[in-house]
């Protein structure tokens, strides 16, 4: 696969020509999953004993879904479909079981995975003259080493900064000339904090985009990012099971994430009956990778909540844009029998100028009932001992809150810089419920 940074052919390609690639790549999958130990019995067993039982891609619906549990009970090798001297990379995500979800790749499964990467980046606008600071974790972690090695594949000059350390951060920004840099949305807030702390002047540095991904976040959240920082805000969508990073991104358009329909099967599925819904109904996104021999994934229930958008785009790529992802069906919250998403919780506060850039959901038992507790950051310029403004901002938020979401939560308002901040994977809900109840 050979792929120049704008592949017009691939990337413009019409439905029916893109619905034939996917059979065909869909078919090979085929051959590799009934290698594997897992998937032998499983496809055999639902009448599919070679690729050419897959007629059409109608076919698909006969494959029982795969779930992060079925990858637990495959641990670890039950759903390798080649010779483990092959396998020249592993990435794997921990878990509340301590089981990790373990992905293997070939040396052609790691090229396919960068091309993938590059034709993200390049959407965006970053070219070879562009100087990539990657900020996130690497490692096991795939979104690390996934960017890494897109940057190189377009030509950018790729910083392997890795997370954290925020003043070696702004040092390599200014002595290298950073134009791009990858982190979590949480963590660039969390620059403009320290970049006003450590006195840098925006000026100083060449920013020009950011691309932001591995935690769910709210359009207002890009718009404080792309305020704070003066930089175009891309959102960014993968998973582990599926490579990692570079399943969907944005273009320029910045209108919806275009999932890369040569490299993955993307259905939308009713969560709790597991049936498709109407095209541009919210549902569960299940994928099918179409780009990888090692660890053939067949019909993987994501638990990401997202819809496809019924238009093409106007940038003129055919391939299918979700919508943000609004959650997680896995992360719902049940408070006193309401449902409510942090997205939910994030999308109200977020949109409010007296907030600041970090916030956190505590739930607790009181007596026999949930509590909700929304702590936030004021922003700057709010001073704590005005006792009365500080009410008056409480009282705003917790209407606005109990408009959005049917509770009354209790308000907390902290200090700017005060809530735990994480270099990871922003961690935005503590449950301290019994976990029994």
């Amino acid at each position: 696969m050979n792929f120049q940074y704008w592949n017009e052919k691939i990337e413009k390609m019409a439905r029916v020509d893109l619905n034939a690639l996917q059979l065909q790549k869909l078919k090979t999958e085929i051959g590799y999953a009934l290698r594997t130990s897992f998937y032998k019995e499983r496809l055999i067993k639902a009448g599919i004993q070679s690729p050419d039982d897959i007629k059409t891609l109608d076919d698909l619906n006969k494959i029982p879904f795969t779930t992060k549990d079925d990858l637990r009970d495959g641990f670890p090798y039950g759903f390798l479909s080649i010779p483990k001297e092959e396998v020249i990379r592993l990435h794997a995500s921990s878990g509340t079981t301590g089981i990790p979800t373990t992905i293997y790749f070939n040396k052609d499964d790691i090229k396919n995975w960068a091309d993938y990467m590059a034709r993200c980046i390049y959407a965006t606008g970053s070219t070879k003259e562009d100087v990539f600071q990657n900020m996130i974790t690497y490692g096991l972690f795939t979104g690390g080493l996934g960017f890494h090695q897109g940057g190189e594949e377009v030509g950018m000059l790729v910083i392997p900064a890795g997370a954290g350390n925020t003043s070696r951060q702004f040092k390599m920004m200014q002595d290298y000339g950073t134009t791009v840099l990858h982190a979590t949305p949480s963590f660039l807030l969390h620059l403009e904090t320290k970049m006003k702390e450590a006195g840098i002047a925006r000026e100083s540095l060449h920013l020009k985009r950011a691309f932001a991904g591995a935690e769910p976040y709210s359009e207002d959240t890009r718009k404080r990012i792309e305020a704070l920082l003066k930089v175009d805000v891309y959102n960014s969508y993968g998973l582990s099971e599926m490579n990692g990073p570079g399943v969907a991104f944005e273009c320029q358009c910045k209108d919806g994430l275009h999932i890369w329909e040569d490299g993955y099967i993307a259905e939308i599925v009713n969560p709790d009956t597991l049936l498709p819904v109407k095209n541009g109904e919210t549902g569960e996104l299940v994928l099918t990778i179409l780009c990888r021999e090692a660890t053939p994934i067949l019909r993987y229930r994501t638990r990401d909540l997202t819809s496809f958008y019924t238009e093409q785009c106007a940038c003129g790529r055919t391939h299918r844009r979700l919508k943000r992802i609004t959650g997680r069906s896995d992360d719902m919250l049940i408070i006193n029998g309401v449902n409510v998403f942090p997205s939910q919780i994030e999308e109200v506060i977020m949109g409010m100028k007296e907030v600041g850039n970090n916030y956190l959901i505590v739930v607790e038992k009181d007596g026999a009932l949930d509590k909700l507790i929304v702590k936030t950051e004021v922003s700057e310029g709010i001073f704590m001992d005005d006792s009365r403004s500080l009410n008056a901002i409480k009282e705003r938020i917790r209407e606005t809150l109990q408009a959005s979401i049917s509770i009354n939560p209790k308000v907390e308002l902290h200090e700017k810089g005060t809530l735990p901040v994480s270099e990871g994977k922003a961690v935005r809900v503590n449950d301290t419920r019994p976990k029994d109840v």
